[in-house]
């Protein structure tokens, strides 16, 4: 079984239970866990015993030397109003020893049941938690409009999953998480600094200033080669002016496959989001051999369409998938923020204005009300106060135009140049590598 990387992996009911619940004294199999080998005390039996949680599955997919769990724990909806209920997690446990280090990890969205290790849990030998992010996959609240979607709310969830798990894992905890994942993990040690011993981060954005989207406008003006550059928005423009024949066959496609455009709109509208997204996503994941892909003069409708799918994913904007990240377009139009797309060169061939913002993915009736406080409060702990932070991030990666500067004790922010989306660890320089590996060790001793 290989180690996860970011690379390869982007593309019935419990008793409920209070927050003071958690403080109580463990039950006796448990505290044994947290001090034995599990040979000696077995981790299911130590697994039920946690108040709150269910043992959903053991998976019998993992690698050898570990035990791969799904787990739900019950949560409140709101941290701060026990009478607003109750939903259940999506954990899963990659488990090996009660004694070694503990990896919490996030994606941001819905948990990924292949059994994969991240970096740190490869390097430290660790176990690895995963926390599903609340709204995503099935750790989704009743209520409607995502009330209690807030980067606070989420914090207060991972909080209670490490006071809870360190019953049985009593060590070092290191938390780490890619993207929104990476944000996630920054959110979490934002409110709740002391509940891990140190975070890694990869290619996570920071959009201090929802207004001010000069940054990444810069960067895409900028990245990569002017042939390059011009090549893209020739390729768009070239898109749009067979508007006609591809959202055509767009529909053609949704029809097959019984998808609809009823959240975003229309194939056209949906095609057009597609289009203007291209180079934010292109450079996010491209390669050479990428950029000597992109479609020149002469290309056909099928190596239009063939090449806009492959570079945008002309799925995500359909009703299946759209209808799964509403939660994720929701952040981005309430607290988290949103990068601006370069137009400038296609204005005569648009025909929705604002089509690639937030609300196009976001049911008409759940407000979007932009908090401006929340990102500049993280950005200010980040910068002043936030220890034990390693950023890691690509040079050629448009998502961190904006990114985090850690000025707190012992953190550091890395860059792999020419890196993508996708950089890890392994892509710094082997003195990057050493002082990021050497880190994780000390902090995880």
């Amino acid at each position: 079984m290989t180690a996860w990387t970011r690379r390869r992996l982007l593309t019935t009911a419990a008793t409920a239970l209070p927050a003071a619940g958690l403080a109580t004294t463990a039950a006796p199999l448990a505290r044994a866990a947290a001090t034995t080998r599990p040979g000696d005390v077995d981790i299911t039996d130590a697994l039920r015993a946690l108040p709150g949680l269910r043992l959903v599955e053991e998976r019998h997919d993992a690698e050898p030397g570990y035990r791969h769990f799904v787990l739900g724990l019950r949560q409140p909806v709101d941290h701060t109003n026990p009478a607003a209920g109750t939903f259940e997690q999506r954990l899963t446990l990659l488990h090996t020893a009660a004694d070694r280090p503990t990896v919490l990890f996030s994606t941001g969205y819905h948990a990924v049941l292949t059994p994969r290790r991240t970096e740190p849990a490869v390097l430290l030998d660790a176990n690895q938690l995963q926390v599903e992010h609340r709204y995503f996959g099935t750790s989704r609240p009743a209520d409607p409009g995502y009330t209690h979607l807030t980067v606070r709310q989420a914090a207060d969830d991972h909080h209670r999953v490490v006071r809870l798990f360190r019953r049985l894992y009593p060590g070092a905890w290191i938390s780490t998480g890619g993207s929104k994942g990476g944000m996630t993990s920054v959110y979490h040690r934002r409110f709740h600094p002391y509940d891990v011993n140190g975070t890694l981060v990869y290619s996570a954005p920071n959009n201090v200033d929802d207004h001010d989207d000069s940054a990444y406008l810069r960067f895409l003006e900028t990245v990569g080669t002017p042939a390059a550059r011009e090549a893209l928005k020739a390729a768009q423009r070239a898109i749009l002016l067979r508007r006609t024949e591809l959202v055509a066959r767009y529909e053609a496609w949704a029809a097959a496959t019984g998808d609809t455009f009823r959240l975003v709109g229309s194939a056209d509208k949906a095609l057009e989001i597609a289009v203007l997204r291209v180079p934010f996503m292109f450079w996010q994941r491209g390669t050479p051999a990428d950029i000597a892909a992109i479609p020149g003069p002469g290309a056909t409708a099928d190596e239009l369409y063939t090449w806009l799918d492959d570079t945008t994913g002309l799925a995500l904007y359909a009703d299946t998938t759209a209808r799964n990240y509403i939660p994720y377009w929701y952040q981005i139009g309430t607290q988290l923020g949103y990068g601006s797309l370069p137009t400038a060169h296609l204005s005569d061939l648009l025909r929705h204005p604002g089509a690639a913002e937030p609300r196009s993915f976001v049911p008409r009736d759940v407000p979007l009300d932009f908090d401006r406080a929340a990102m500049p409060d993280i950005d200010r702990w980040v910068r002043r106060r936030g220890s034990r932070l390693l950023f890691v991030n690509g040079t050629q990666d448009p998502a961190v135009a904006e990114h985090f500067h850690p000025g707190g004790p012992d953190s550091r922010l890395l860059w792999v140049p020419g890196g993508n989306h996708g950089a890890d660890l392994a892509d710094l320089s082997p003195a990057d590598r050493a002082s990021a590996e050497d880190m994780l060790a000390r902090w995880a001793s």
